[in-house]
């Protein structure tokens, strides 16, 4: 059953490639939803797909990047969304 996280990155998260990285990261585990910079210099990013994919995404980028905080919701699924983009 697919669920849907929302997820605010804090820390060494912009122009450091983050958004195309997540952006393969969530496309090799088939997950659908977009990654996106935040004004306050934190990255946001919705993950829709198994449990596990969003997870293992989750922690690949944590090992990738110098991710001082993380804030992680529960969200509704948004059908919508057919694929993983980046948006700006």
């Amino acid at each position: 059953m697919a669920i849907a996280k929302h997820i605010n990155f804090k820390g060494y998260v912009q122009g450091v490639g983050f958004r195309f990285t997540a952006n393969s990261v969530a496309k090799r585990y088939e997950l659908t939803g977009f990654v996106r910079n935040k004004d306050d210099g934190g990255v946001e990013m919705l993950v829709q797909g198994d449990p596990q994919d969003i997870d293992d995404c989750i922690e690949d980028l944590k090992e990738t990047f110098t991710v001082r905080d993380l804030e992680i919701e529960e969200v509704p699924v948004n059908t919508s969304y057919d694929n993983f983009r980046i948006t700006f």
